[in-house]
């Protein structure tokens, strides 16, 4: 039964000679080749614009966690039926690249998704996973995909430790594994050692007009270990202000938030702010 709801594709690459694992269902592929052919259209000279356009493709998809924790082995997940905030901001993004790299191929999304979910663009196991989004934030603008611009809108720098997998082992089936465990508080010290910049909650309205459509949002938090609990997408709706495009923990599906950012925030008990990155 399992060999029929997952295909796993094996993909090689000639050029450095190493084997790559896809986890991906038979419908999620017939979905990405769906999803190529709604965007074909949706590519602008903003490219900000381009991304709320893809994003709201996926409206209504419904929300879904540990989408990316399959099986004993870290595989890339390919997964449209069910999106955490995270993968929401992944595959709009990939597919958003596919626009603009003039490509319209399932291999060509899926070296995307590769490129942005792991360090440095490619998977070597659990630990090269980017799970902290401050750190896929720095990892991406290295790739040059982004720019932080937290800090050009009125952000300051932090410092804040940050270790909630390694203290919360528990919930986190692939730190079973000593070897991935390692890993990560490598990953984490390696945090620890970097201040990350913020826009402090009180400060987003003034701030708001150097927000623009298609800017990913990180929604930081004062839970101990963490650094950011939600993601999203900025969107300026017909009301003139900045909403969040995200896959809502609320109404557990894709959505534009009713309330603009500023005020949507301010019902987080535990938020402190944002991170702001801008995809290029």
């Amino acid at each position: 039964m399992r060999q029929v709801l997952l295909l796993l594709i094996v993909l090689i690459n000639y050029q450095s000679g190493y084997t790559q694992q896809i986890t991906c269902s038979p419908k999620d592929k017939v979905a990405v080749e769906e999803k190529i052919n709604a965007i074909e259209e949706l590519l602008q000279p903003n490219f900000g614009s381009t991304i709320v356009s893809v994003g709201k493709t996926f409206m209504k998809t419904p929300y879904v966690a540990k989408t990316l924790e399959i099986g004993d082995t870290e595989t890339l997940v390919v997964n449209l039926q069910g999106l955490d905030c995270t993968t929401f901001v992944e595959n709009v993004l990939a597919f958003s690249m596919l626009l603009k790299q003039q490509e319209n191929s399932f291999d060509a999304f899926v070296k995307n998704l590769e490129v942005i979910r792991y360090k440095d663009g490619a998977l070597d196991g659990y630990a090269s996973r980017l799970h902290y989004f401050s750190e896929w934030i720095s990892n991406n603008a290295e790739k040059g995909l982004l720019k932080d611009i937290t800090g050009e809108i009125g952000g300051a720098e932090i410092t804040k430790d940050i270790d909630f997998m390694s203290t919360h082992r528990d919930l986190y089936p692939f730190l079973a594994d000593d070897t991935n465990f390692d890993k990560i508080k490598v990953s984490e010290n390696f945090l620890n050692s970097k201040a990350i910049c913020v826009l402090a909650q009180d400060k987003i309205a003034e701030n708001e007009h150097l927000i623009q459509s298609g800017d990913i949002i990180a929604l930081a938090t004062s839970i101990n270990g963490l650094d950011v609990t939600h993601t999203g997408v900025a969107t300026k709706e017909k009301d003139g202000r900045i909403h969040l495009l995200h896959a809502s923990t609320g109404s557990m599906e894709v959505e534009v938030s009713k309330k603009p950012l500023a005020e949507y925030l301010k019902g987080i008990k535990s938020n402190t702010g944002i991170m702001v990155a801008r995809p290029l």
